[in-house]
């Protein structure tokens, strides 16, 4: 396949002009005390779609020949490159079959439709998907759409770094999530050739980081497994097209734990007002981790936000309990009147907020005068969340498990 190169990238921002938004580009003070130095994000959850992938998805199908365009196209997709091609085809007029897993989010099954696409579940994982996909493709003589691996894509997603370029002049450092790596191959053609001195840093999922031992050896590497919430980012093989730019443009690849991801989401909520999935926060969750070794100023690149209200309502609660303001109990009580009345006095001095409890009187593993209770507590952060341990113990509770 041919080199992608900065002219690409111009070309595609001008093919996408009234097509893609030139999304927004804010500040953030509390990153930007974190690390000594401005830090803005790149808004392309707010994109049409919720994501940037209608920018590449709408490159490659207008590159078509009338003849390819008659076939119609295909792709495969959990949510964000299903939504892109779905509404990408639509603008074209070419029509479009989009395969998702069984398990797909139903928020992400209906816009898909609704954005034009015929929708075909199909396969558990993405993997399963993908084969049915290009096995309709061979068979029907559609076009697939991969949503990663083709320089058209590629420099559909660079137009992100022409768009940083001119909104934040005086950019030092790009951060952007890595999972097949197309937009950060696109945004590093565009940004090197304009602004050599511009770091780009790559941040994957611990869970799905298929880069690091790509990079080690030399070409791609696939993984045995891939397990992570940011499902944006979750692939477990780069693309042979973008692997050879990201390993000679991009300045370094990290990772983030799942901790990471979810505290990362928990802020763009509270503190920038945003709502962002697990892989548009990747980037935030890189600055978390280790805010002193980002030169400023940063954009951070908030690549999507769909996010299943469910998934939401678990990494929210996941996030709160890595910022220690979520805590989990368990222990036991004597099994008598007014015990569990005389525990939640204990806790409403410790100005805790209980939110769930559960009381157990059947369990092999209990006295005959033993209950226990487990409690879900609303907490101020790490040091209120010892303090109400200790608490509990200095009125002589066992407490089992905390966290």
């Amino acid at each position: 396949m041919k080199a992608v190169t900065v002219d690409d990238v111009r070309g595609a921002h001008k093919m996408l002009f009234g097509v893609a938004r030139v999304t927004a580009m804010e500040g953030s003070r509390y990153l930007s005390q974190l690390i000594g130095a401005p830090v803005h994000l790149k808004c392309e959850n707010l994109q049409r779609t919720g994501s940037f992938k209608i920018r590449g998805a709408y490159v490659r199908i207008a590159g078509l020949s009338p003849v390819e365009r008659a076939a119609g196209v295909v792709a495969a997709s959990a949510g964000n490159h299903a939504q892109g091609v779905a509404l990408a085809a639509s603008l074209l007029g070419v029509r479009s079959t989009v395969f998702m897993p069984v398990g797909a989010p139903l928020p992400k099954v209906a816009a898909t439709r609704e954005y034009g696409a015929e929708v075909r579940l199909h396969g558990q994982v993405v993997d399963e998907t993908l084969r049915a996909a290009q096995e309709y493709a061979e068979s029907t003589g559609a076009v697939f759409i991969h949503p990663f691996d083709h320089p058209d894509v590629v420099a559909g997603q660079g137009t992100v770094g022409l768009e940083i370029l001119e909104q934040c002049p005086e950019v030092r450092t790009i951060v952007v999530g890595v999972g097949g790596g197309g937009l950060a191959a696109g945004i590093a053609v565009a940004v090197k050739e304009l602004r050599p001195d511009v770091k780009v840093v790559g941040v994957q999922a611990e869970g799905a980081a298929a880069y690091p031992p790509s990079l080690a050896a030399g070409h791609p590497v696939a993984l045995e497994k891939v397990a992570t919430m940011a499902d944006g980012i979750m692939v477990g093989r780069p693309g042979d097209v973008p692997f050879g730019i990201v390993g000679s443009l991009v300045d370094e690849v990290r990772t983030v734990s799942e901790d990471e991801l979810s505290s990362a989401l928990l802020l763009c909520l509270e503190r920038a007002k945003l709502v962002v999935e697990p892989a548009g926060a990747s980037p935030v969750a890189a600055l978390l981790s280790a805010p002193d070794t980002f030169e400023g100023p940063v954009v951070a690149v908030l690549s999507g936000g769909n996010v299943d209200p469910l998934l939401m309502q678990r990494i929210l609660r996941h996030g709160m309990a890595a910022a220690g303001r979520y805590l989990s109990l368990r222990l036991r009580l004597s099994d008598r009147p007014g015990a569990l009345a005389t525990l939640l006095g204990v806790l409403s001095g410790t100005d805790a907020n209980v939110l769930d409890v559960s009381h157990v009187r059947t369990d092999p593993r209990l006295g005959l005068t033993e209950v226990e209770v487990e409690l879900h507590l609303e907490t101020k952060g790490p040091e209120h969340c010892r303090a109400v341990v200790e608490a509990l113990r200095r009125s002589s509770y066992t407490v089992l498990t905390s966290v």
